[in-house]
């Protein structure tokens, strides 16, 4: 049976290989990166112990680096259920929902007819891009160069065009290079007169074009902002074609499918400019559905892409309500680490308002606040309502328990039950504190600083963070010790920029003889940045800074705190070397490294300056320094006890 290249396409893009795969297999998460679709396993195909098969989801292939089986979704059914390629592609289109097509044989025939239609769209591609550049285009070019603030690189990328006024430009156009009237109008761009014998008409008319590229780059569509604010459709786009199926197609697929496997997160905003405004911010993993509305199919090529897309919509009435369709949409579909999350834009602004106002940072914190969906659904249901009767409480509660129940796995049912247990809680009974006074108040709510603040962070990064400062602070205020621990903090890498730029001016200030301390430090960075670094809390109650005169004291504090951060950073990095390590077979070389490189983390953990004082022990049993006691016997010596004579 002869199958159109178009269907196993389509049975490809829908086809999640790990999910295929994992059926078979049980993945090794600490080698795998699901964000990425990057995700190892013991093979399938031989006995082994080590995971050496790889399976690339955003490419949709797999290899084995021991027995070197490679392939894709149908060639892994074929050699793991023992069937024909026909067998396996039915099996596989059976669960992506796909109608496997009946006997064409005229399946070629349609297959060069998509080609041909490809061909064409990308003829028209290079006439309205042509068409951007002529006097007609002047009022789009401004449009483009001044309002929205695209320069020349952007509109190339993007490949920005115009359609002129007029009603068979296009089709003029497309005639004389000999395209023929069908092809024309099955592929969208003209659209055929109602009027008896009238001839046929270009779809796109007065507007800028945007080009719609499927995830191989072939232009199946073309979008278009009218440049008339009189016309009846602000935006228009290609009808659905052979080639065009407006419900699975996201604008800037390709692109952004790459940016997002690089890192860069998954944004999908609500349409073209502001994906070409993102994209040109540096945000590359940007795309946008081509409606109101995200679809099922959109919904599933976005999870493709990556784990937890960012819904970015518009921050007025029809964005919320847009979200809260994804929202509805989403629910049934969820799966384990497979969810959405949401950056509702201000008031009256779209992600290019936000970039122009306020540059991509501003883009970037309302990222970071994006909110889970969870919080978005509780938000829907309770914002601007009033809960002060057991009617009011019970219609919530089954509103909710109604959305809950849209949830197919039962692990992510329970867990949203859980969460919104825990907000009703905090909604109908708020927690109280006593107070001197008598009365009753609501326990205030963790700040954002406390949150961040580095005895909540903990870890060894922000010991390691510590301990620079009280290095940094120690020599400046003691600017003659600099000089003795200078290879030291050359070594010495900063994990903070504050600190490592007073760091290198110390360095730069010892290169050229002059003792780092305040004034100079302060000549070149500033008193700011002295003043940051001696406002840090825990330097108050070093012993170094509170006794400025104690030059051992100094000296010991600064050795202690380079030798714990030298032990510290040695034993993570062996920790992290023997991790790589563990891969094969454990010897006792790899754990008498680590008992070495613990060992040394606790020696300087517990101190490593000697105190030098001398001590005798007193009658009763007080310890006395030597050196105060033989200059109080001095003292002594010098006193003359023999009475004065009259």
């Amino acid at each position: 049976m002869s199958l159109p290249p178009g269907f196993l396409d389509e049975l490809r893009t829908r086809t999640s290989l790990s999910q295929v795969v994992g059926r078979k297999v049980m993945w090794d998460m600490r080698k795998s990166n699901q964000g990425k679709g990057d995700m190892w396993a013991p093979c399938p195909f031989h006995q082994e112990k080590t995971a050496s098969f790889h399976v690339d989801d955003r490419k949709g292939y797999y290899y084995c680096f021991g027995c070197h089986a490679k392939g894709d979704a149908i060639s892994f059914v074929r050699e793991t259920e023992n069937v024909d390629f026909m067998e396996a592609v039915e099996i596989l289109a059976r669960e992506a929902g796909m109608q496997l097509p009946a006997h064409d044989p005229q399946a070629r025939q349609k297959a060069d007819r998509r080609s041909e239609l490809a061909d064409v769209m990308e003829q028209a591609v290079q006439f309205f891009r042509l068409q951007l550049r002529t006097a007609a285009g002047t009022m789009a070019r401004e449009y483009i160069d001044q309002k929205r603030g695209l320069g020349a690189e952007a509109q190339e990328r993007f490949e920005i065009g115009f359609a002129p006024d007029g009603w068979q430009n296009l089709w003029d156009h497309l005639r004389a290079k000999g395209i023929a009237e069908d092809l024309i109008i099955e592929a969208g761009l003209a659209k055929p007169s109602t009027r008896q014998g009238g001839k046929p008409y270009d779809t796109f008319r007065n507007r800028i074009i945007f080009p719609i590229r499927d995830p191989r780059g072939r232009c199946i569509a073309f979008g278009g902002r009218a440049m008339d604010p009189n016309d009846n459709a602000k935006y228009l786009n290609s009808p659905e074609t052979l080639l065009f199926d407006k419900s699975r197609t996201l604008y800037n697929h390709g692109p952004a499918r790459e940016a997002a496997g690089k890192g860069q997160p998954l944004i999908v905003a609500e349409g073209y400019m502001d994906v070409i405004a993102l994209s040109e911010a540096g945000f590359g993993a940007a795309v946008a559905p081509l409606g109101t509305a995200v679809t099922e199919a959109q919904l599933q090529l976005l999870w493709r892409i990556a784990d937890e897309p960012l819904i970015a919509l518009d921050g007025d009435t029809a964005g919320l309500r847009a979200a809260h369709r994804v929202i509805d949409l989403a629910l049934p579909l969820l799966e384990a680490g497979k969810s959405l999350r949401f950056a509702l834009m201000p008031q009256g602004k779209d992600p290019d308002d936000v970039l122009r106002q306020g540059g991509p940072g501003a883009v970037q914190s309302l990222l970071d606040q994006a909110m889970p969906m969870v919080q978005l659904l509780w938000q829907r249901e309770t914002e601007g309502r009033v809960f002060d009767s057991p009617e009011r409480k019970a219609a919530l509660d089954k509103a909710l328990r109604e959305k809950i129940k849209l949830i197919r796995d039962p692990s992510i049912r329970q867990h949203y039950g859980a969460a919104i247990k825990d907000m009703r809680w905090k909604l109908f009974n708020p927690r109280r504190q006593w107070t001197p006074k008598a009365r009753w108040s609501a326990l205030p709510e963790v700040q954002t600083a406390t949150k961040s603040s580095l005895i909540v962070a903990a870890g060894d990064a922000a010991q390691d963070h510590l301990r620079e400062a009280v290095i940094l602070a120690v020599l400046i205020s003691h600017p003659d010790l600099a000089q003795e621990f200078e290879g030291q903090i050359e070594a010495m890498h900063c994990l903070d920029p504050d600190h490592d730029a007073l760091r290198n001016r110390m360095l730069r200030l010892l290169a050229e003889e002059i003792s780092p301390g305040p004034e100079p430090m302060a000549a070149a960075l500033g008193e700011a940045a002295l003043e940051k670094l001696f406002a840090q809390p825990h330097l108050r109650i070093v012993p170094a800074l509170r006794r400025p005169g104690d030059i051992e004291l100094a000296r010991m504090t600064v050795a202690e705190e380079l030798a714990k951060i030298d032990a510290n950073r040695g034993l993570q990095a062996e920790i992290a070397e023997a991790a790589e390590d563990l891969s094969g077979p454990a010897d006792e070389a790899l754990t008498w490294r680590l008992g070495q490189a613990a060992e040394a983390h606790n020696r300087a953990a517990h101190g490593t300056g000697e105190d030098k004082a001398e001590f005798d022990l007193g009658d009763n049993g007080a310890r006395i320094d030597r050196r105060e006691k033989d200059a109080f016997d001095a003292l002594l010596d010098k006193i003359n006890y023999a009475k004065r004579q009259r």
